[in-house]
């Protein structure tokens, strides 16, 4: 409190786009924590307000000594990829986020002449390093299929190499992991998922432990000019405020979820790292802190009963992205990750059965039933079919 004069409770909202300077290229309140040290002379460069949603993240985000903002989580990703040069070669997780992957694949490689492979980083021994390796990119848990990643073990091997750990710690957050912590160089977030935390807002977010990365994103940030607005910053401040709150509560509501759809004979398959059944189930409990809130699953049939089951959700809403207070579902296949190549879903095994789930904070009861519902309707129609032209009945579908 005793940085601000005013004594206000809230960061306020500072919308100026220049500041005055107290002598000809002498910036304004170099003392103010929130410029960091470097005064204030234009908003693209520094600004009150998202300096203080930085310096709250680096609260947030244990291990980190430095945070810079920007205006999406693309963004984010982009200012990381700054870093390389023409030439360079990076190592990305497969099953990345069809737009991580859209980025690398389309302009990244194309425009900057920065290679990007592909691959399964479930066993780090296998890694195939290359003399210009000077970056790998991992999400963990991945998005959709939830594979998690020894964050420890890939830490290690870039270590030998030389190479930077950048983890899109989105899906987990702040509060259920720590990549920092386990060896990673950078943690990336796409704000507008559970830290903003009630779709109202689009950042994105870099954090570092070391001055000298921080010093080349700040100068990236600045640079490039991908910086959030002063509104989109204090918006995001207050999503940051109930994070705990709202993880402990999705965490819950994803555990009773999973637990429902692995029972349900329209299901076929339940992705949570908190069930047992999960392949990296002891994995996901050593390195988080909590399992996190998306449940991907497959439901019986293909493309037409997984759109009959999303068009009878009435509590989970159909649409894109996560994190938020409301309860989200979508077809990874014809939306988040339609972008993807169609071999490369299928070896991924985002079929047109999968379903992502983002479990909001909302009633457990009225979740699992809206998924009853909905599963419901999906066996009807299936029983419809059985009972098609030949007339006769065929197996009920297990």
């Amino acid at each position: 409190m005793e940085e601000n004069p005013t004594g206000a409770v809230v960061v306020p909202i500072s919308l100026a786009t220049t500041f005055q300077q107290t002598a000809p290229g002498k910036a304004t309140a170099v003392n103010d924590p929130n410029s960091m040290g470097i005064g204030y002379e234009y908003s693209r460069t520094g600004n009150p307000t998202r300096g203080a949603f930085e310096r709250a993240m680096v609260k947030a985000e244990q291990g980190a000594n430095y945070c810079v903002a920007f205006s999406s989580g693309s963004a984010a990703t982009s200012a990381v990829m700054h870093l390389l040069k023409h030439g360079d070669h990076c190592l990305s997780v497969d099953d990345v986020y069809g737009g991580t992957q859209r980025y690398f694949r389309r302009i990244l490689t194309p425009n900057a002449g920065i290679q990007v492979d592909f691959v399964d980083m479930s066993d780090a021994e296998k890694l195939e390093f290359k003399d210009n390796t000077k970056l790998v990119w991992l999400e963990s848990p991945t998005n959709p299929t939830l594979k998690i990643t020894d964050i420890r073990a890939i830490a290690k091997k870039c270590k030998e190499h030389r190479c930077l750990l950048a983890v899109d710690n989105t899906f987990c957050s702040p509060y259920f992991q720590s990549p920092l912590n386990l060896g990673a160089d950078l943690a990336v977030h796409s704000v507008t998922k559970y830290i903003g935390g009630h779709s109202d807002v689009v950042m994105g977010v870099v954090c570092c432990k070391e001055v000298a990365l921080y010093d080349k994103l700040r100068f990236i940030q600045n640079g490039v000019g991908a910086v959030p607005s002063p509104f989109d910053c204090f918006l995001a401040h207050r999503g940051l405020k109930t994070l705990h709150l709202r993880m402990e509560a999705a965490a819950r509501n994803a555990m009773a979820v999973a637990l429902f759809l692995q029972d349900h004979p329209a299901v076929r398959s339940v992705i949570y790292p908190g069930l047992k059944s999960h392949p990296q189930h002891e994995l996901a409990k050593e390195q988080q802190y909590g399992y996190g809130a998306m449940v991907s699953f497959s439901c019986i049939g293909g493309r037409a009963e997984a759109s009959i089951l999303l068009k009878n959700l009435r509590v989970f809403c159909l649409a894109e992205s996560l994190g938020a207070v409301e309860s989200l579902a979508e077809s990874p296949s014809l939306m988040t990750h339609a972008s993807v190549p169609d071999d490369q879903r299928a070896l991924l095994g985002i079929d047109d059965s999968l379903i992502r789930l983002s479990v909001g904070i909302e009633s457990s009861h009225d979740l699992v039933r809206d998924l009853l519902g909905a599963l419901d309707a999906v066996q009807a129609e299936s029983h419809k079919s059985d009972n098609g032209s030949n007339g006769c009945k065929r197996k009920k579908a297990s």
